[in-house]
C-alpha cells in the first residue's frame, strides 16, 4: 500500500478509521489504529453522556469529554489522531473549537455539509479538515464555498458510499441504486476533487468508505483513484474498541438478514442491526418523554419514537435491550474479535496478495494477448 499523504501528515498505511458514535471510537480504538500507521478516530458525538460525571450540562461535558480522549490518545501514540464531529450536533461549534484548541490531527465532518468549517481555525493551528460527502456535487460545492469565503481549500475529501454504517447521506431509494454505489461515485469524485486541484495549483486526496471490508476491496477502490480508504465496522470488532464486548457479539451474531436500513430520529436514513429495541420502536411502543441533551439540531423529540442519543449509549454500554447498534452493510461477515494489529496486519496482506495477482495477470495479458 502506498502511504496517504495530507499536507504535512504521512500515514504510511492509507486507512482512515471511521468515526462512530456514541462511544464506540474513542481514544482506546483510535491510538491503536495510530500505533498501526493509519488515521485514528475519536468520534465526538455523545461524549457529554459519557462524561456526565464531570457535569450534567451535556455540553460542558462534551468539552471535558473530547479534551480527555485527546489527550488520553496523545499519551498512547505519535501517530495520527482525528476528530470526527457531525454537522447535525447542536455542539458543532463547540467540539470543532476544542479539537483545533487540542491540537487534533485532522477533523472530519459530515452528516451534513460542513460549509463553514474553515472559520474555527484559529491563527497558527495546523488542524487539517477533511469534509465528508456523498457527491461529486457536493464536493464541488463544499470545495468552491470553502475557497470563495475564506481562501481555504480541504486537506483531503472523504466520499461515502451507500454502503456505510450510521446515518447515510442518501436517500431511501437511492441507497441500493447501482448510480449511487461507492464504486460509482469514486471516479466522480475524483475527477471533480482533481479538477478543482488543477484549478488552484494543489493537491486534495480523496480518501472513499462505506462498505470496504477487506484488503482486496481496498485494492479495487484505490484502483478507481482513491488514495486512502476509510473503514468503521471492521474495527468494531478488535479488541482495543471502545464498545462493551455485547455490542460488538452483536456484530458477531448478526447475519445478512438482520442489516436493516432503519429511519433515525435526526430525520435521515441508518444502517443499524435489527434487535428487540428496534422492534418494540416499530411496533409504537416507544416514546421519549422529554431530551435531556439536546444533541442533534434536526431531532425533534415530540415526534421523535426514541431519544437516539440514550439508544445509542445504552448500546455502546452493552445495553442492547434498551438501544441498537449501528453498523455497515458488512457487519454480517464479522467472525471473531482481534487486535487492530492483527486486523492491519491481514488487510495489508490481502492488498498485497492481490495486487501481485493483477500484476500477473496484467503480464500474462500483456505477453499472451485476449483468447
Amino acid at each position: 500500500m502506498k502511504a496517504l499523504k495530507i499536507g504535512d501528515l504521512l500515514a504510511p498505511v492509507p486507512i482512515v478509521q471511521g468515526g462512530m458514535g456514541v462511544g464506540i471510537s474513542l481514544s482506546g480504538l483510535s491510538s491503536a489504529v495510530a500505533r498501526e500507521g493509519g488515521i485514528g478516530v475519536i468520534s465526538s458525538a455523545g461524549l457529554g453522556a459519557i462524561y456526565n460525571d464531570y457535569s450534567k450540562d451535556y455540553r460542558e461535558a462534551s468539552v471535558w469529554g473530547l479534551k480527555q480522549e485527546l489527550r488520553k490518545a496523545r499519551e498512547a501514540t505519535r501517530g495520527i489522531i482525528g476528530v470526527n464531529v457531525m454537522v447535525a450536533m447542536s455542539n458543532f461549534a463547540d467540539m470543532v473549537c476544542t479539537a483545533v484548541a487540542e491540537r487534533a490531527d485532522i477533523i472530519f465532518s459530515g452528516a451534513g455539509l460542513p460549509l463553514n468549517l474553515p472559520s474555527f481555525l484559529t491563527e497558527g493551528a495546523r488542524t487539517k479538515l477533511a469534509p465528508i460527502v456523498s457527491s461529486a456535487r457536493a464536493a464541488a460545492l463544499l470545495c468552491r464555498k470553502w475557497f470563495s469565503e475564506y481562501r481555504y481549500i480541504p486537506d483531503a475529501i472523504v466520499v461515502e458510499g451507500p454502503k456505510a454504517g450510521g446515518h447515510l447521506g442518501y436517500k431511501a431509494e437511492q441507497i441500493t441504486d447501482e448510480h449511487y454505489a461507492l464504486e460509482a461515485i469514486v471516479p466522480e469524485v475524483v475527477a471533480e476533487v482533481r479538477a478543482f486541484g488543477a484549478e488552484h495549483g494543489c493537491h486534495i486526496p480523496v480518501i472513499a468508505g462505506g462498505g470496504i471490508y477487506t484488503g482486496e476491496d481496498i485494492y479495487r477502490i484505490m484502483a478507481l483513484g482513491a488514495e486512502g480508504v476509510q473503514l468503521g465496522t471492521r474495527f468494531v470488532t478488535t479488541e482495543e474498541c471502545d464498545a462493551d464486548p455485547a455490542f460488538k457479539q452483536s456484530y458477531i451474531d448478526a447475519r445478512p438478514e438482520d442489516i436493516e436500513i432503519i429511519q433515525s430520529p435526526v430525520g435521515m436514513p441508518g444502517r443499524a442491526i435489527r434487535n428487540s429495541f428496534l422492534d418494540r420502536v416499530r411496533e409504537g411502543l416507544k416514546r421519549p418523554k422529554n431530551c435531556p441533551f439536546d444533541c442533534i439540531r434536526t431531532c425533534d423529540v415530540t415526534h421523535s419514537p426514541y431519544c437516539i442519543m440514550l439508544a445509542l449509549y445504552n448500546a455502546f454500554r452493552g445495553k442492547l435491550r434498551n438501544g441498537y447498534a449501528f453498523c455497515g452493510a458488512n457487519a454480517w461477515r464479522a467472525e471473531k474479535i482481534q487486535t487492530v494489529h492483527e486486523l492491519m496486519t491481514s488487510l495489508q496482506a490481502e492488498y498485497e496478495a492481490f495486487a501481485e495477482k493483477c500484476a500477473n495477470f496484467s503480464l500474462r495479458e500483456h505477453l499472451f494477448g485476449h483468447k
